[in-house]
């Protein structure tokens, strides 16, 4: 089996040896920066998903007596305002995670 020519390798004209211990642990690091990242993400959706679903069988279980075909305007009415509670309520208790967050930074 033959070797490249150490010129085959951007970068690394004149070393006597190919891409080092030192390269494959940053690599790595970075993989593994990037496999928590995306698994975090991941995460929140999920997160995210179950708190839509919890709160949709609330609203759902107060608002709606009976199913129908149909949902009578008081139905919808229930429904829009548990949603529109269950909005505000997420994004003030975000705001006020992201203000805890940016305190703990300084």
């Amino acid at each position: 089996m033959s070797r490249k020519p150490l010129s085959a390798y951007p970068g690394r004209e004149g070393s006597r040896t190919p891409r080092g211990v030192a390269d494959m642990a940053e690599l790595a690091e970075a993989d593994e920066a990037e496999l928590q990242r995306l698994v975090a993400a991941e995460q929140q959706k999920a997160q995210f998903t179950a708190q839509v679903h919890h709160f949709m069988d609330l609203c759902w279980d107060k608002c709606v007596e009976k199913p129908g075909s149909r949902l009578d305007s008081r139905t919808e009415n229930c429904l829009a305002s548990c949603v529109d509670r269950f909005i505000d309520t997420t994004l003030t208790i975000t705001s006020r995670f992201a203000q805890i967050v940016q305190k703990g930074n300084q």
